[in-house]
């Protein structure tokens, strides 16, 4: 069985309204049962498609050495390179089999949004070197930098879309969007080994994501697999070339009043070969405050959820995943130096 339908976004940019309904009733069916699908005929060009995927291996390659001196870790604003079992989705897994590289709005340390610690809000960290690969420093940071606009402007389309199968008009989430906070997450998975436990390792653990919408570039190495509840079964998302996968995260569907679904998904790569993937994250604006969105509770019915910022709603599910990594390294660590201890103990003769 495969999932999600691959829906063809077109008819959003056409001038063909009987198309548009179609595509807004397929993305609310899309919603209600799983909260994924896929699209094709968007806008984001298959050539800038190309080369991030590029620029995704030229990073990956470097020396960790290099890939650390633009670590994550020297900054607290979720910028730069994330380390292999950084991150730990999953409760009762190992930490996950899998290396990043962040980047967001690229935004000035005198910027409203990074003296007030705004979620995920400040200047992005670049290599200076992806030497020896042909990738320059300066093509990485403007490809990047393209990429993630080309997304982050889909990402609001989706929105539209989304604000239409709510019976809403298109621009409904107009002051959710703008001055939105979206992460872009460049990965790499290595392969995982074919005598490893499944129960244990991933390259991510099965979770829901945090924030309004995500959107997906695989490239052809598969992995990702999507829950169907009604099967109790995990779908392989077989990677179609220039397609996004698209889900609602945790947000959206507290802010449907549980109406739409935010679906479990993870990442076991089983396939021998390097597994790369590019998510982008839309949390939308974090001042924002999220509550019920109108047509989605019952008359008389009142909301299952109180009100809540964007940056309170996404934050807190940021800080968990990371300190679950974080304890179960300290853990590891405690067990090694107890193994350490006993066998250095002399044997009384």
């Amino acid at each position: 069985m495969s999932a999600p339908p691959i829906l063809d976004f077109s008819p959003f940019y056409g001038n063909d309204p009987v198309a548009k309904v179609h595509l807004v009733q397929q993305v609310k069916d899309c919603c209600l049962h799983n909260g994924f699908f896929q699209i094709v005929g968007h806008q984001v060009p298959s050539e800038l498609q190309t080369k991030i995927f590029d620029c995704s291996k030229a990073f990956f390659d470097l020396p960790v050495e290099e890939k650390s001196k633009v670590s994550k870790e020297l900054n607290t604003w979720n910028r730069g390179y994330e380390l292999l079992r950084s991150q730990m989705l999953e409760v009762g897994t190992s930490p996950e089999l899998k290396e990043g590289f962040y980047i967001g709005e690229d935004l000035p340390t005198t910027h409203p949004y990074f003296l007030e610690k705004k979620l995920n809000s400040g200047p992005n960290f670049w290599p200076s070197t992806l030497s020896p690969s042909p990738v320059s420093a300066e093509e990485f940071k403007e490809t990047t930098t393209s990429y993630y606009h080309h997304v982050v402007s889909l990402a609001k389309d989706i929105l539209k879309v989304l604000a239409l199968t709510l019976d809403l008009d298109e621009e409904w989430f107009g002051e959710f969007v703008e001055g939105a906070v979206a992460t872009m997450r460049l990965l790499h998975y290595p392969p995982q080994e074919k005598d490893s436990d499944e129960k244990l390792s991933r390259g991510i653990g099965a979770h829901t994501d945090f924030g309004a919408v995500t959107l997906l570039l695989q490239e052809e190495v598969d992995g990702l697999q999507v829950w169907e509840k009604e099967t109790k079964q995990w779908l392989d998302v077989v990677p179609t070339k220039g397609a996004y996968v698209v889900n609602l995260g945790n947000m959206f569907m507290r802010w449907s009043n549980d109406r739409y679904i935010s679906n479990l998904h993870r990442v076991i790569n089983k396939s021998g070969k390097e597994r790369y993937s590019i998510p982008v994250f839309f949390s939308g604006n974090p001042d924002y405050t999220i509550s019920c969105l109108p047509n989605c509770t019952a008359e008389g019915q009142k909301p299952k959820y109180p009100p809540i910022t964007v940056a309170d709603c996404v934050g807190g599910s940021y800080k968990e995943s990371y300190g679950r990594a974080a304890a179960h390294k300290a853990e590891q660590e405690q067990k090694a130096k107890g193994v350490a201890a006993q066998t250095s103990v002399p044997i009384a003769v």
